[in-house]
């Protein structure tokens, strides 16, 4: 099969529908020295990146705190020859624009390289983030003296911020192309799409099967539902068919990590007549586990999570208990859970362990006067936490 590809943007570049993602073959989310990376763990990097390149995913795509990624990927770059390579990394804001630049030369460094296709400034996820990357001398100058010489090819940025900043960061037009988080379950940013599609950005959907459901590790609910397609062909199928999306990210670990996504693609002909009867047993479950009148209204007049006493977010909250009633995404549910509270301004607020503990019903109770739900969201929170809590989870570094 050739991989089909999409014009991404006005980068003009011919952007295969799958790429290759670098933050799970990696063998260390520590950027460990050069001799604590064993043989075993750069095989795997190697047959992966065999694997995907034979398969038309040309691009792949690394950050600068994936680990070991970067390190691994250089070393295997000119042994693994692919004259159609796209390579992308991402490297963070900062306050300081001399710091960015030495970040983005650690970068290169543990690339190998003297050019790299796309930048992507990583994480603007809050407005000062945005105003860092586009002041005078800021880090987005850098980036542009980076061009002038020859060296970066077009840059964009990824996020996990609310919408109204990253269509902020849209209408800037500083940027070529955006990474950003929309899938079946996650559907909030399409807007965002739209406006890149206005911009004529490239859109590259991140890890649509991880933060998509846990889809590599499904529930049965989430299996029989999606029948008679495995849930990431399904979730892939869905992406791709979106108008304005171009490529979709595979976080692969080891080879055949790949094979239902290339399914996926292999199918893509078919999505017109695969997905509707998939869609229309996912929303039928949805409404006969929480009602029509919960899913029309239960968003209505929550606070954000900083208006919350404890910080505790409602929003994501409640949208995780709509995702274990409707299609038992317990996995998911219980990783996003433990991150509240752990990710800062990648997973912002706090989970419901601090409900009757340091924060009351009745302070709860004060801010959800807006709500139609008030006097039902706290035993909902409870029932939540018996479920989900216990343990906090560990955040991937600068993790997408």
């Amino acid at each position: 099969m050739i991989l089909p590809t999409r014009r991404f943007g006005r980068t003009g570049l011919a952007m295969p529908l799958l790429s290759l993602g670098g933050m799970r073959y990696q063998q260390s989310w520590s950027d460990v020295p050069a001799d604590q990376i064993t043989a075993a763990s750069q095989a795997t990097v190697r047959a992966t990146l065999e694997r995907a390149t034979a398969a038309g995913l040309h691009h792949i795509e690394t950050a600068r705190y994936y680990g070991s990624s970067e390190r691994q990927l250089g070393w295997l770059l000119p042994q693994v020859a692919d004259p159609r390579r796209i390579l992308q990394t991402k490297v963070p804001p900062n306050p300081d624009s001399a710091l960015f630049e030495a970040e983005l030369e650690r970068s290169f460094e543990r690339l190998a390289v003297e050019r790299i296709d796309l930048l992507a400034i990583h994480g603007l996820n809050l407005a000062e983030h945005l105003e860092q990357t586009l002041r005078p001398g800021g880090c987005l100058a850098v980036v542009r003296r980076w061009q002038a010489q020859g060296r970066i090819g077009h840059v964009g940025f990824s996020t996990h911020a609310p919408l109204p900043l990253i269509l902020e960061a849209i209408a800037s037009d500083a940027f070529d192309y955006i990474n950003l988080h929309w899938y079946f379950i996650r559907q909030q940013n399409r807007p965002a799409i739209e406006a890149a599609r206005a911009h004529d950005m490239g859109v590259f959907v991140i890890s649509p099967t991880d933060k998509g459901g846990h889809l590599h590790t499904p529930s049965a609910r989430i299996r029989e539902l999606c029948a008679p397609l495995h849930p990431i062909v399904f979730n892939d199928l869905y992406c791709l068919t979106a108008p304005g999306i171009h490529t979709i990210s595979v976080g692969a670990a080891n080879p055949a990590d790949l094979d239902l996504h290339l399914e996926a693609v292999a199918l893509l002909p078919q999505a017109t007549r695969l997905l509707p009867p998939i869609l229309k047993r996912l929303e039928r479950a949805r409404v006969q586990s929480l009602g029509e009148p919960w899913l029309s209204s239960w968003q209505q007049g929550l606070p954000e999570w900083h208006h919350t006493p404890g910080g505790i977010n409602l929003p994501v909250l409640l949208w995780l208990h709509n995702l274990l009633e409707a299609w038992d995404l317990e996995g998911y549910g219980r990783a996003r859970y433990g991150l509240l509270g752990q990710g800062d301004h990648w997973f912002p607020g706090a989970n419901a362990d601090a409900l009757d503990d340091t924060v009351s019903e009745a302070d709860l109770l004060k801010v959800l006067g807006g709500s139609p739900w008030a006097e039902r969201i706290p035993d909902l929170l409870r029932r939540l936490r018996q479920r989900l809590g216990g343990a906090a989870s560990q955040r991937l570094m600068a993790a997408d």
